[in-house]
């Protein structure tokens, strides 16, 4: 079981993290990539990255067991602002800290202790630094790059939910609104956890940072001394993670028109199917269709939230509705997503 104690200082700084964390996302999705579960929404990833991998994972298996503790340095908070700034607070971490979290690392292991790979990394050297950072960066090219617009839409849509329920609330209602697997019982948030542990925030907040690849458990970090951030799974919206492409261009089809184009403007931020209607200036069962229509067009992510279902708009059709592609100052790396560019 895990436990997280707040006092009501803690409650009043209560925050959603802005965006996906990169290198969360990079570290869970490496679980995700070993195990079967999951296959209606991550079969097609594991498939498509695994067909791109090229020996990458060998020296992250070795810092990130399947099960279990999986050192703290390789989600530092600073990858909340990008990959690149992720990596470089990775490198920046003391050498004390970088002993004493493979140490741990190690106790888990005490019959094979940590592979000889990892030599050198607990003691601070620049060569075994460069390479896990390499190796980092090389498997987030072929795992996370291409599904960043999924990731995002994702993410945006959990955090949409989220705000609604801070807006209505405050922060007791925003913490009884997580996914099932988290239970508020004020002043506590509980959770089914693979070990016991009580997390006492003692005056420093929670960030709530909602995870594409997070699955099952929440996740903390597990240094007290880091800046508290709960880690937990967004709800996946459809049968598929990803936008198939052929259906997307049909859809896409059906987009022209004046009413689908203002039903989409409408969403906005993110609202109801009723609160679409009454936007829009359209019935209740108009509003559901055309919104249904987006949804597989892959320009709007809908879950559900209480009895309503919440509709927010994709990355993609935000750049629709402003004529383009628009540069994402937070989207990790260059290349391509399956939906459009990603630009760093």
């Amino acid at each position: 079981m895990l436990r997280i104690h707040f006092t009501g200082e803690d409650l009043a700084r209560v925050r959603m993290a802005a965006r996906p964390d990169v290198l969360w996302e990079t570290i869970l999705s490496f679980h995700r990539l070993r195990d079967r579960r999951g296959a209606t929404v991550y079969g097609e990833w594991r498939t498509e990255t695994r067909a791109r991998l090229n020996g990458e994972t060998r020296l992250l298996a070795a810092l990130v067991p399947s099960r279990g503790y999986f050192p703290d340095f390789l989600t530092p908070p600073e990858a909340l602002h990008g990959l690149d700034e992720g990596l470089e607070a990775m490198r920046a971490t003391p050498v004390r800290r970088l002993r004493a979290e493979l140490g741990l690392l190690a106790a888990d292991r005490p019959h094979t202790g940590l592979p000889a790979r990892l030599a050198g990394l607990a003691e601070g050297a620049a060569e075994p630094m460069a390479r896990l950072v390499g190796a980092l960066r090389s498997y987030h090219r072929a795992a996370i790059e291409p599904w960043w617009t999924q990731i995002q839409a994702a993410v945006e849509a959990d955090r949409a939910a989220r705000g609604r329920a801070l807006l209505d609330g405050g922060a007791d209602e925003l913490l009884a609104s997580l996914p099932p697997i988290l239970r508020w019982q004020a002043p506590v948030l509980e959770a089914d956890y693979p070990v016991d542990r009580d997390v006492h925030l003692e005056g420093r907040g929670l960030l709530l940072q909602p995870s594409y690849f997070c699955r099952g458990a929440p996740v903390v970090r597990r240094d007290p001394e880091l800046p508290p951030a709960l880690v937990y799974p967004v709800t996946h919206s459809g049968a598929s993670s990803a936008v198939d492409t052929e259906r997307g261009r049909v859809s896409l089809g059906r987009l022209v028109g004046h009413t689908r184009s203002a039903v989409l403007r409408s969403i906005g931020n993110g609202c109801t199917t009723s609160e679409l209607a009454r936007r829009a200036g359209v019935s209740l069962a108009s509003a559901s269709q055309h919104a249904c229509v987006l949804r597989e067009a892959g320009l709007v992510v809908t879950l559900r939230n209480g009895n309503a279902v919440l509709h927010t708009m994709t990355p993609l059709g935000t750049a629709l509705l402003r004529g383009g592609g628009q540069r994402d100052p937070v989207a990790p790396g260059g290349g391509y997503a399956r939906n459009g560019p990603v630009t760093s």
